[in-house]
């Protein structure tokens, strides 16, 4: 124990071929729970600097630097504890304390008490803000929940505009079987340090004396030699909370940390990956992977979720059905992944928004799974993407629909990229377009096509873009060292940019804003129809076609080719 008063971006590889099998996303597998617990490792899979053992050396400051607002927060709090003649003892917990050792602003600030609960310190602060003629904000208390791990109350509120989490310091006892605690007190800060769930969060930062506390003795050492290692024994850091392994996975990648290699192999346990399946919400799951997902190393949390063997842990599939996935399933996932990354870094951060960015890199994690379903309860067939999303994770609808409208769109995208990369030269491949081409001249075909199918992916035509872009000419692993080529990558990015390049060019980047020219109403008229139905429906169809084909059209050039199409063909029947 000691007490401190202290006034590199590597990539994940695929080694050979990503994929072997060239399946083209073929289907080769059957899918089942017990396969997953245990999968078959392939030697010399991943290369990976992160998971080597040689740590990065980190520049750590040798004090914390308050910002005028951290001030004036400690100022207020440290004011309370005088005003009611406290002994309390106010330490920043965590992550703040690791960020601003180095030399990076935090936001989130967790104040850990000695002798109260959260609440009753929070409502000190309410009346002495009171007394001063201040009002506190955004009071609201978080109860324990241990049975997902949850061990602690949680009071929060809002000073300068900024959240603050108010906890006490814990000691536990547990039964013999049971990670559960059966009696929670009050403990020291020695104790509540080896209850974190790594070194480098858990030192503190003590208001009073302002002065960092690296009560384990290693957060400031592994922070400097860039490890992540647990304060105890891993495991039963694990079974503690086994979220904390998606954490440690989580800042591993976030801090091209590396994993300590006996927390691998308790991450690795049947023990902790049952764990983590039966104690932690699926909400709790999915927030973790959002953030790796949205973090700046989104492709090694995943290859760690990988060689952890935590892949089905986390993107679970319904036990009750037999799935049919393509061979080697979570590595093509990976495989994916990794070459939407790759590219999206090759193109630039101009082309897509973060919202798109986070959105595309799932929908390349998730593509082998694009044609797969199963059927719900009513006998409905539902994409197991959709189930991944919405039970694996729990993460909004909105996601779940959004990725699945991208995975639809790229079949189709796919026979359009020749004639858009080409300027439109050959013959259109018009399979599932019904009548609406019919009366359409050759000339407009593309326009037309291309602009119905990005009237369905609205703004994310480019995520569908870059994901098609993948599997075109070829899909990655096709080949021997497919995506370790720099200059396959760089094709690739060449038809990426030739293809939006050529959406722009036909007026299309905005074209599910363009109001349709012609009504259902106007339809009925022209039909002579008093009811709507699938006649009207068919005809908004062509009419949109029409209006794709003639941007400059006006509506009542809509209506009179309307007119005249309806003419012809009641004479021709």
């Amino acid at each position: 124990m000691r007490a401190s008063s202290l006034n590199g971006n590597s990539s994940c590889l695929l080694l050979g071929s990503i994929v072997r099998s060239c399946d083209s996303l073929a289907l080769g597998s059957v899918w089942s729970p017990l396969k997953a617990r245990n999968p078959t490792k392939t030697a010399g899979l991943l290369s990976c600097k992160s998971m080597s053992t040689n740590s990065p050396v980190v520049r750590v400051k040798e004090k914390i630097d308050l910002t005028e607002k951290e001030k004036m927060i400690f100022d207020r709090l440290l004011a309370t504890v005088c005003h009611f003649d406290l002994s309390t003892r106010l330490r920043v917990a965590g992550g703040w304390v690791r960020d601003k050792l180095l030399g990076k602003e935090c936001y989130d600030i967790d104040i850990a008490l000695d002798d109260m609960l959260g609440s009753t310190f929070v409502d000190k602060v309410t009346q002495y803000l009171a007394s001063t003629g201040e009002e506190a904000q955004g009071l609201a208390v978080i109860p324990s929940n241990p049975d997902q791990s949850k061990h602690l109350e949680t009071a929060r509120m809002r000073l300068y505009d900024t959240w603050i989490d108010f906890v006490n310091l814990r000691s536990e006892k547990y039964s013999e079987n049971s990670r559960i605690p059966t009696q929670m007190d009050f403990g020291t800060a020695e104790e509540d340090a080896y209850r974190r769930d790594l070194t480098i969060n858990s030192m503190f930062y003590n208001i009073n004396t302002s002065s960092v506390e690296d009560l384990t003795g290693r957060g400031i050492d592994d922070l400097r030699s860039g490890k992540i290692v647990t304060p105890l024994a891993p495991k039963e850091t694990f079974l503690d909370d086994p979220l904390r392994v998606l954490r440690a996975v989580r800042f591993g990648a976030r801090f091209s940390f590396t994993l300590n290699e006996e927390l691998k192999r308790a991450a690795a346990s049947n023990d902790v990956k049952d764990a983590l399946a039966a104690k932690i919400s699926r909400e709790r799951i999915g927030t973790e992977v959002d953030l790796m997902v949205s973090g700046n190393e989104p492709v090694k949390a995943i290859a760690y979720i990988y060689e952890l063997q935590l892949f089905w842990v986390v993107f679970s599939l319904p036990h009750e059905h037999e799935l049919t996935l393509p061979q080697e399933c979570d590595r093509l996932c990976l495989a994916y992944m990794d070459a939407a990354w790759s590219l999206q870094q090759l193109i630039g951060s101009s082309s897509l928004t973060d919202e798109q960015r986070r959105l595309s890199l799932y929908a390349a994690l998730f593509f082998p799974f694009r044609t797969i379903t199963y059927k719900d309860n009513k006998g409905k067939k539902i994409p197991i993407v959709n189930y991944i999303f919405r039970n694996s994770l729990k993460r909004k609808a909105s996601d779940a629909e959004t990725v699945v409208s991208v995975h639809s769109a790229v079949a189709r995208l796919l026979s359009l990229i020749p004639f858009l990369e080409s300027n439109g030269d050959g013959k259109l491949n018009e399979d599932g377009m019904g009548t609406e081409l019919v009366d359409i001249p050759a000339s407009s075909k593309l326009r037309v096509l291309t602009g119905f199918l990005l009237r369905e992916v609205k703004d994310f035509w480019r995520v569908a873009l870059l994901i098609s872009v993948l599997a075109y000419p070829s899909p990655i692993g096709c080949s021997e060292d497919a995506m370790l080529k720099h200059n396959e990558l760089d094709k690739r990015k060449e038809v990426f940019q030739a293809v939006e390049n050529a959406i722009l060019k036909l007026g299309l980047e905005k074209i599910w804003e363009v109001k349709p020219l012609v009504t259902g109403k106007d339809i009925m008229n022209i039909l002579q129809l008093k009811y709507g139905g699938p006649l009207v429906k068919e005809w908004q169809q062509k009419l949109l076609a029409w209006q794709l084909a003639n941007p400059a059209g006006t509506a009542d050039e809509c209506l009179e080719w309307m007119r005249q199409t309806h003419s012809k063909r009641i004479k021709m029947e």
